[in-house]
């Protein structure tokens, strides 16, 4: 049979799926059995995360599966006294510009996503207790893996410094309370404790939490000291909202956030899934008092006091240090100006006091398309090692004390794909002068490309491409090379 007698018979049988569809709309259906009907099990309900007659377990599936779900175009939108929210979440990881020291700009509403976790909580006491008390508590875990040019270590790039392989980067479980600051009849009170563990903690220790895991645990086998994977309690602080100061303000007291920076420690608050170096070699987290106190819409000023950078106010290494920050949006607000004194003292330097001041500016072109760039210069006084005299291209061998500093500037592109897609491209520019932040004294550029592609609003995935250089030395590879290309990929998953 040739292909010309082979055709008409192909052609038939792929038309009886449809003419059989169509013939079993136009007759009308046969009168169904009786006994047959009663006999025929009834197609079983998929559980609801809110029906209570089922296990935990079991709502717990459920939330996941509900989570997959289109979200509902037409929820109502939740009041706010703010500008309306600028950019898009998702895809982006925030909707609102940038400003630290409070869970959100004062007059936008609690945000957070209700996670599974919560969801089947629902049913037992301690949920029902939660939600008349607005507690949430929730988490996600985020393993990733990258391969690379460099053979055993990836610095400067974080937190994947441990070259092909795969990661255990954090598992971080939080318990909030988000004050209300849309009201402005009544003080409200939050609170939030977040606890990391993983590989991360090599970043976010502060001296005298936990830190003997990292500081009294040298290792000459990996990229970094300290045990591989470890705890952090990152976050625990109290917020006052205080409604009659101004416009609102917020007092914070205890463990924080450092206020500018574009990027941020936890997995779900970052544009890509690597840190740029100017992240990557600045101040985590502060321990002090910071109020945020709103001037009007477009106007916010932050100071505050705190026991120097990653350090906590009991351990000797502490020195009082100033904060000072103020934030602008333009009426339009397609503009943001975020200059701060992240940190400001008269010492010497001291595990990491240093000097900090620092710019963000962001940009709207669209609702789609907006950018973010930073830029500081931190220094040290007194730095030992760091005088007149010591060995050319070994920083930290003179023997005497002097400053060091360094200077970054970094920007992102951010692209709102379709509602579930975001691209990231950023580049930056660090000179670590003298080689105190990263071990070399050189110049350094970065690029990097990603995707964040949202499964759901329980699950990101991230993949990622980036290529770096060092000019004046071979700062890669354990000073090795000065290039490195590295291939990334993790996972955020939310419950």
């Amino acid at each position: 049979m040739t292909h010309k007698k082979l055709l008409p018979l192909a052609l038939m049988l792929a038309m009886l799926p449809a003419g059989r569809a169509l013939a079993d709309t136009a007759a009308p259906a046969p009168l169904a059995d009786p006994q047959s009907v009663a006999s025929t099990p009834a197609p079983a309900m998929e559980v609801q995360s809110s029906d209570c007659s089922h296990g935990f377990l079991s709502r717990f599936a459920a939330a996941y599966r509900e989570d997959a779900q289109p979200a509902d175009p037409n929820a109502p939108a939740a009041k706010r006294r703010a500008m309306d929210a600028p950019l898009d979440s998702p895809p982006f990881p925030s909707s609102e510009w940038q400003l630290g020291g409070v869970p959100a700009p004062i007059g936008v509403p609690d945000t957070n996503s209700t996670y599974p976790l919560e969801k089947a909580l629902g049913c037992t006491a301690l949920g029902q207790w939660m939600q008349r008390n607005r507690i949430e508590m929730f988490g996600w875990v985020t393993p990733s893996g990258n391969i690379s040019t460099s053979s055993k270590s990836n610095a400067p790039l974080s937190y994947n410094t441990r070259a092909n392989r795969l990661e255990f980067d954090q598992f971080v479980f939080n318990i909030t309370r988000v004050e209300d600051t849309v009201q402005t009849d009544h003080m409200d009170w939050g609170f939030d404790i977040s606890n990391l563990y993983g590989y991360d903690y090599h970043y976010t220790v502060m001296k005298g939490v936990f830190s003997n895991q990292l500081l009294n645990n040298p290792s000459s086998n990996e990229p970094q000291n300290g045990k591989v994977y470890g705890d952090d309690p990152m976050l625990f602080y109290a917020d006052l909202y205080i409604p009659w100061v101004a416009e609102g303000m917020v007092v914070r007291v205890g463990r924080y956030l450092s206020l500018p920076d574009i990027e941020a420690q936890f997995s779900p608050q970052n544009y890509l899934m690597t840190h740029s170096i100017l992240y990557t070699e600045d101040p985590y987290t502060q321990m002090g008092i910071m109020t945020t106190t709103r001037l009007s819409q477009q106007w916010t000023l932050q100071l505050g006091v705190n026991a120097s950078n990653d350090t906590a106010p009991w351990n000797h290494s502490a020195r009082p240090t100033l904060q000072a920050c103020v934030r602008w949006v333009s009426a339009d607000n397609n503009d943001m100006l975020y200059p701060c004194i992240n940190s400001l003292n008269h010492s010497d330097y001291n595990y990491n006091n240093v000097q900090m001041y620092v710019m963000t500016w962001g940009h709207r072109f669209s609702e789609r398309v907006h950018i973010l760039t930073e830029a500081y210069r931190m220094f040290g006084r007194n730095v030992p090692g760091f005088g007149p005299g010591g060995i050319p291209g070994e920083p930290g061998t003179s023997p005497l004390p002097g400053e060091a500093g360094a200077f970054g500037v970094v920007n992102y592109l951010n692209i709102e794909m379709d509602a579930k897609n975001m691209l990231s491209i950023r580049n930056e520019f660090y000179d670590d002068e003298r080689g105190q932040r990263t071990g070399y004294a050189t110049r350094y550029s970065s690029h990097t490309i990603g995707i964040t592609h949202w499964v759901s609003q329980d699950l990101e995935i991230q993949p990622e491409l980036r290529y770096e250089h060092s000019y004046d030395a071979n700062a890669y590879d354990s000073g090795r090379k000065d290039y490195q290309a590295v291939a990334l990929l993790d996972a955020i998953i939310h419950f």
